[in-house]
């Protein structure tokens, strides 16, 4: 396990986002492209969850964001962040939130 430093950490924005739309990449097994709304934008970003759900499962999800990732293309999309999961034995689970908690709200 590599340490981090709370200054680290204080780098990240991680906010919470909602899945306004979801589709399978053309060509791709694995990879969803995501529209989410991270409350000051709307952004797409590409997640490796197609074995595990349907787009239409994604759709209207609170999730939490990591927004502030390096952008990078896949299969000719721009991501441009990352939706976390938990991940055991190989399967994701996203990491949600409960409540009415609005978009872009700061995960600290």
């Amino acid at each position: 396990m590599v340490e981090v430093t709370f200054k680290e950490f204080q780098k990240l924005d991680l906010r919470i986002g909602k899945i306004l739309n979801c589709e399978k990449i053309p060509g791709a097994k694995k990879l969803l492209k995501c529209t989410l709304d991270i409350g000051t934008e709307t952004r797409e970003t590409i997640v490796g969850m197609a074995e595990f759900f349907t787009p239409d499962e994604l759709v209207g999800k609170n999730v939490v964001v990591l927004v502030n990732l390096e952008p990078k293309k896949l299969m000719g999309v721009e991501s441009r962040g990352m939706i976390l999961a938990a991940d055991l034995g190989g399967k994701p689970f996203l990491l949600t939130v409960e409540g009415d908690v609005p978009t872009g709200t700061k995960v600290r």
